[in-house]
């Protein structure tokens, strides 16, 4: 069954925005929308996340839990999705300062 699937990916290869945008719409730069099968999905995800580089992706789609839908992350990012006894929540790190200290900001 096919269902709603939103995918942010920033800083990937051509060929890889490529793929996206043979099965969704970039409705924003960097920002995919469509209504695909679960199958595609997980192929899409498996081509940005292998190789996502200095990027960051963000996807997200129905699921059967609480919430609705799943979320899932790849690179390096402030926002690190995390599992609060079965809610995603989300938590922000530090900032790294160019000599490598963290900031609270």
């Amino acid at each position: 069954m096919a269902t709603m699937t939103v995918l942010s990916a920033t800083a990937v290869p051509d060929h890889v925005r490529g793929a996206l945008t043979r099965w969704l719409i970039e409705v924003t730069p960097h920002l995919y929308v469509g209504t695909i099968s679960a199958k595609v999905r997980e192929e899409l995800w498996q081509a940005v996340s292998g190789c996502i580089g200095a990027g960051v992706a963000v996807l997200v789609h129905p699921a059967a839990n609480e919430q609705g839908f799943e979320l899932r992350t790849a690179g390096e990012q402030r926002r690190k999705p995390i599992d609060f006894d079965g809610l995603t929540l989300v938590a922000m790190t530090g900032l790294q300062s160019t000599d490598g200290q963290e900031s609270a900001n």
